[in-house]
C-alpha cells in the first residue's frame, strides 16, 4: 500500500503519458491526420502545464489546445512558446489576450471575428482562426453552412489580420452525437465547397475530438479529416476502451491514479434511518438495505473529484456506496484484507475526475518521470 506525507494525492506517470501520446499520434499520422494535444485538464497549480505540453510536443503533436484563457497566458509565463489553440470560442472580453497568447483560435460568431481581427491589428499579429460548424450536437459553431462559407469568405478577402487557417466541428460533448461517415464527411464537403471558393486548401479540417478516435483505429474516418483535438484518449483511454469497445493494447491506462486516506472504519446500517428527503446537492438517492455493513469513510469528495461515478476503487470487491461533498463512503465487508484507519485507498480515475483533480487546489500531485 502506498504512503505519501499528504492526502489526496493524484499521482501522475508522464513516461506512460509520452508512450500514450507517441502512439495515439502515429495511429492518426498512418490517415494523415495531425493531432493537437490538449491539456485542459492538466493541473494548473503547480507549474506542470508547461511540462506536460512539452511532453505532447515531443511525442508528435502539432499543437496545444486549452480552452481557458488564464492557463494559456499561464503557459506563456512559464517559457512555452509552440503553437497554442484556443478551444472554448473566445468571449469579448478576452479578445486581446486571445491574440497576444494564442496563435489560433475555434470561432463561431461573425461579429467576434471583425473584433479579433481589430484587437490583432492593435497587436500588429496575424491571428489564425478555425470557422466552426455545428453538425448535430447543438453546443457552437454555424449551424447554417451557407453562413459558414459566408464568414470563411469574408476572414479570407476582408479581415487583413486574421488568417482562414481551417474549419472544424464538436461531437459527443453535449448532444452526444457519433461522429460517422455522414456527418464528418459532410464537414469534409463544406471544406471542398470553400476551398473552390477562396482557390486554396485549407490548412485544417479538425474532424472533432476524443469521440472521432474510433473512426480513426477501424480507418473509416473520411478522407479531408487532417486534424483532431485530442485530450482524454490520450492520456486515459478509458472511455474508448470501456464504452467504445476499442481494442487498445498499446496504450497505457494508469497515467492517472488518486489516493485517498481512511478517515473513519465502523459496521453501520446500510439504510439511513428515518425520513429521507434530499442530501447536499439537491437530490433524493435511493438506497438496498443489505442489513449491517462494514464500511470505510475516505477524506476524498465530490469537490476533488466531481461525481463518485467518474472513479473506480482498485481495492478488490469493495463497493462505493457515494458520500458527500468531503467523503466518500466504501462498503468494505467483504474485503478480505483489513482496512484500518489511515491506510490508503487508491482509484484509477475517468475524464471527470482527472479534470476535478487536476484543477482542484486540495489535491495534491506527484508526477512519476
Amino acid at each position: 500500500m502506498k504512503k505519501f506525507d499528504r492526502y489526496p494525492i493524484l499521482e501522475i506517470n508522464l513516461s506512460h503519458m509520452k508512450s500514450n501520446v507517441k502512439n495515439i499520434v502515429e495511429k492518426c499520422s498512418e490517415n494523415e491526420i495531425s493531432v493537437t494535444g490538449v491539456v485542459k485538464a492538466t493541473d494548473t497549480y503547480e507549474h506542470s502545464y508547461n511540462e506536460i505540453a512539452n511532453i505532447m510536443i515531443s511525442a508528435g503533436c502539432t499543437s496545444i489546445g486549452d480552452s481557458r484563457m488564464n492557463t494559456i497566458k499561464r503557459m506563456r509565463e512559464m517559457g512555452f512558446n509552440k503553437e497554442i489553440l484556443l478551444l472554448r470560442v473566445p468571449m469579448m472580453s478576452e479578445l486581446d489576450d486571445v491574440v497576444k497568447y494564442s496563435d489560433c483560435s475555434l470561432q463561431s460568431e461573425l461579429n467576434v471575428l471583425k473584433l479579433t481581427n481589430e484587437a490583432a491589428k492593435r497587436e500588429n499579429k496575424i491571428h489564425s482562426v478555425i470557422l466552426m460548424m455545428d453538425l448535430g450536437d447543438l453546443r457552437e459553431g454555424f449551424f447554417d453552412e451557407e453562413e459558414l462559407i459566408d464568414a470563411a469568405l469574408m476572414v479570407e478577402n476582408e479581415f487583413s489580420n486574421l488568417y482562414l487557417k481551417g474549419i472544424g466541428t464538436n461531437l459527443g460533448c453535449y448532444g452526444a452525437i457519433c461522429p460517422d461517415e455522414k456527418n464528418l464527411g459532410r464537414l469534409v464537403n463544406i471544406a471542398e465547397r470553400i476551398e473552390g471558393k477562396i482557390s486554396r486548401t485549407l490548412d485544417i479540417v479538425s474532424g472533432g475530438g476524443t469521440s472521432s478516435l474510433p473512426m480513426v483505429l477501424n480507418n473509416t474516418i473520411p478522407k479531408g479529416i487532417n486534424h483532431l483535438r485530442i485530450g482524454e484518449g490520450i492520456v486515459l483511454s478509458r472511455d474508448l476502451i470501456d464504452i467504445w469497445k476499442c481494442d487498445m493494447p498499446f496504450m497505457y491506462q494508469d497515467i492517472y491514479t488518486i489516493y485517498a486516506q481512511v478517515i473513519e472504519v465502523k459496521e453501520k446500517p446500510s439504510y439511513p434511518i428515518g425520513k429521507i428527503f434530499i442530501d447536499a446537492f439537491g437530490n433524493t438517492p435511493e438506497y438496498e438495505d443489505l442489513g449491517i455493513r462494514k464500511r470505510a469513510l475516505l477524506a476524498l469528495g465530490k469537490r476533488d473529484i466531481g461525481s463518485f461515478d467518474s472513479v473506480s476503487v482498485k481495492l478488490p470487491k469493495a463497493i462505493i456506496l457515494g458520500g458527500s461533498s468531503d467523503h466518500l463512503i466504501l462498503d468494505i465487508d467483504e474485503v478480505e484484507e483489513e482496512i484500518r484507519v489511515g491506510d490508503v485507498i487508491g482509484f484509477d480515475v475517468y475524464y471527470g475526475a482527472m479534470v476535478f483533480a487536476n484543477n482542484s487546489s486540495s489535491v495534491y500531485k506527484r508526477y512519476i518521470k
